[in-house]
């Protein structure tokens, strides 16, 4: 990849945005140590100066960072999934792409799931958190609990949302990040109408959306190299807010949540990159260095979407229009961290709540995290209204997400990493059937 390699300054992009990340933590953990209030006392005013730096100067420093990753994201999405269904050459070979990778989406996201639930199951992390823990927890986050599950009551039903897939407003879809399913239906369709025309017909077409693709491309570049200052930010409010005591009280959950997702990323997304893209673990991981420090820390799939597709292209040689076709799809149906979050989240609140569910209440479950997984949108949070829509159907109350909020930023990044490599691994394998030699 062209930052992988070290630069005329000596240090490699990874390195400096990994150099950021740790200095952003050390920072916000040192000072959230030094003047944080224990749960439930009064902010001395010290914490409070740090709090308005956090929330008031640094984070939207972070948020920059991410509205300009945010601003390549629509005309990349379109024009990598247009060039790369027409690029495939025929309806059917769109249909046996399009079945795989479906079937790749399917299968480890429920995997995911199911690991997340046996997890919990042996853990129990739940029925460690004292009532009174849990109380105080819940009457400090209720507000912000409160507000996820009035967007949850917003929901809609599965046939309305598969209705919505459809835009009737191609703009508008463009317009909104949490609707980004729109617009890939809508460059699904026009590629694949492409495919009927004679190429002399498309031939302005797709050399404008190849221009276009490129230059978004070279801002995204220009973007990266901001990354160590964005991703300190980033890193630094979600650390220096993070408060420590309410990691401690509901620890098990955290470390439970946290094994869970680092256990799929390191055995699983490991053993598929090995079988199916034959790739060793350390090939692998050293070829996505930047894919993950950036999935980390921006906590979303559709910011993190650009630097999937050119690992995959530059750092792995898929070829462009495969990768234009999985990760697209991938940043807003694939969500193997975000099903294994909704999994381990739904079982320990209902640990918590004294209520067992039954082996059939766990299979919905499963069912529930893995369709709603496809429904959450690919942006910081973006799953916890649907998780509200989940502990409602197996009779958990809904504001028990309370308890979970204090940590739910550091698991949000980390759950985003095995969203996008195994994005990445599923691009690879179907490279690889299609008959393309990679870089191994």
């Amino acid at each position: 990849m062209e930052h992988a390699q070290p630069n005329a300054r000596g240090l490699s992009l990874p390195t400096k945005i990994l150099i950021g990340l740790v200095l952003g933590a050390t920072v916000g953990v040192t000072l959230n140590l030094l003047y944080a209030p224990a749960l439930g006392a009064v902010k001395p005013a010290a914490y409070v100066r740090v709090e308005w730096w956090a929330d008031e100067i640094i984070r939207p420093l972070g948020n920059l960072f991410l509205s300009l990753l945010f601003m390549v994201v629509v005309p990349i999405v379109f024009s990598s999934l247009f060039l790369g269904v027409a690029g495939l050459g025929s309806v059917q070979k769109l249909g046996s792409l399009g079945s795989r990778t479906l079937l790749w989406f399917l299968g480890t996201t429920a995997l995911a799931t199911l690991i997340g639930i046996v997890l919990v199951r042996v853990i129990e992390p739940g029925k460690r958190v004292s009532a009174e823990v849990a109380a105080e927890i819940q009457r400090q986050y209720l507000g912000e609990a409160q507000a996820r599950v009035a967007q949850s009551t917003q929901a809609k039903g599965w046939l309305e949302m598969i209705v919505d897939i459809v835009p009737r407003n191609v703009v508008g879809a463009a317009a909104d990040n949490t609707k980004v399913l729109g617009l890939i239906f809508f460059a699904l369709i026009l590629g694949a109408a492409a495919m009927r025309l004679s190429p002399e017909r498309t031939r302005l077409l797709r050399e404008l959306l190849e221009s276009l693709y490129e230059l978004c491309v070279k801002v995204l570049n220009w973007v990266m190299e901001l990354a160590p200052y964005g991703v300190a930010c980033l890193i630094f409010h979600a650390t220096a807010k993070l408060g420590l005591d309410v990691m401690k009280l509901v620890g098990w959950y955290f470390l439970t949540a946290m094994g869970g997702l680092v256990l799929y990323q390191v055995v699983v997304v490991t053993a598929l990159a090995k079988v199916y893209a034959g790739l060793s673990p350390r090939r692998f991981y050293a070829g996505c260095r930047t894919l993950l420090v950036t999935a980390f820390s921006t906590s979303s799939s559709n910011a993190t979407m650009p630097t999937t597709i050119r690992t995959a292209v530059d750092e792995f040689g898929a070829p462009k229009e495969i990768a234009g076709f999985v990760m697209p799809l991938g940043a807003t149906m694939n969500m193997n961290g975000t099903a294994m979050f909704e999994g381990v989240s739904v079982l320990f609140l209902a640990q918590v709540y004294g209520k067992g569910l039954t082996f059939p209440e766990q299979v919905m479950v499963v069912g529930m995290a893995v369709l709603t997984a496809i429904g959450a949108a690919g942006v910081p949070g973006g799953s916890l209204p649907l998780l509200a829509v989940v502990l409602t159907q197996v009779g958990v109350p809904a504001e028990l997400l309370a308890l979970i909020l204090g940590v739910d930023r550091l698991v949000d990044m980390t759950r985003t990493v095995p969203n996008v490599t195994s994005d990445l691994v599923c691009s690879l394998w179907l490279s690889r059937r299609e008959g393309h030699a990679l870089k191994t």
